[in-house]
């Protein structure tokens, strides 16, 4: 269903003194599950909402298939930014909307809206007694839900998700990821998930773009990722040599005993003393020793 590939070439963006993007350059091939993470104030909000042209930039270029998505309606038909409603935000713009009113609009601006598909959704998720309840009464959990039906419903080959899961219990979550798969498997349509809570996306983000201090760190296939990361523990005198020629992101001493995270090929990785303990690690953990600038910790 996805339609090319969509690019960002040198993006720049600063609020007044504040840069946000520092030169970003991203594709998003078609096709894919996309997970996209990084700490607060990463740039990953405004990224997105250049991605789909509702934001504007200082610098660079941001093409689909080749073409401009700035005042392009061709491009823009196939690009869908479902934005993290908040309950803080009582006046104006969607929040001042019906929850029947706020999905017409999107069923008016979504090409290939999926009417029976979001009607479907509003029962899953209980919002059908909820069609006149202005948004900004709604609870957080149903905020999100509100979110994740737009998102869903509207069928763009480019479907992007801001914090979709954060209103959510742990059922709810892992149901959004059931219908997300579910979708993906019936249009092969690409999502980008930005989320914090990352313990639950196994097997779901094909791939992961990071960002950190407003540049892509990492666009790579999820396993693939993993598979250069070990924890590495044991004396610290024996840590310390195996890990001599390994990239070592941090350390912690606890007493003579030395923990590494490293960083190398899977040859070097299986190539790793097997009376030192040499665990993998998950997503979360490989995130934090990215964008943890090689802390040091001494326990004594």
């Amino acid at each position: 269903m996805s339609e090319g590939t969509l690019k960002a070439t040198r993006l720049c963006k600063s609020y007044g003194k504040k840069d946000v993007l520092r030169g970003l350059d991203l594709e998003l091939l078609p096709g894919c599950i996309y997970g996209l993470i990084g700490r607060n104030g990463a740039g990953k909000t405004t990224l997105l909402s250049i991605l789909t042209a509702q934001n504007t930039w200082d610098e660079g270029e941001v093409t689909l298939n080749g073409e401009p998505v700035w005042e392009n309606r061709h491009a823009l038909d196939q690009l869908c930014f479902a934005r993290e409603l908040s309950p803080a935000l009582k006046t104006g713009g969607a929040n001042a909307l019906r929850v029947k009113d706020y999905l017409r609009a999107a069923s008016i601006y979504y090409p290939n809206w999926d009417a029976p598909y979001a009607e479907r959704l509003l029962k899953e998720f209980g919002l059908d007694k909820e069609r006149k309840t202005r948004v900004d009464k709604l609870s957080k959990g149903m905020m999100s839900m509100v979110t994740i039906t737009l998102a869903l419903a509207s069928r763009a080959p480019f479907t992007f998700l801001d914090e979709p899961v954060a209103g959510l219990d742990v059922v709810a979550r892992e149901r959004f990821y059931q219908l997300l798969l579910e979708d993906y498997g019936e249009t092969g349509r690409t999502f980008v998930v930005s989320t914090h809570i990352l313990d639950e996306t196994n097997g779901v983000f094909e791939r992961v773009v990071i960002l950190d201090e407003g540049k892509v760190l990492e666009n790579t296939p999820t396993d693939s990722l993993l598979e250069q990361f070990r924890l590495v523990d044991g004396p610290a005198e024996a840590v310390e040599a195996v890990c001599a020629g390994l990239k070592v992101l941090s350390k912690e001493y606890l007493g003579r005993r030395l923990s590494c995270v490293v960083r190398g090929t899977p040859e070097k990785l299986a190539a790793l003393p097997a009376e030192l303990d040499a665990g993998a690690l998950n997503l979360q953990k490989v995130f934090v020793a990215l964008c943890g600038h090689g802390e040091v910790l001494n326990h004594e």
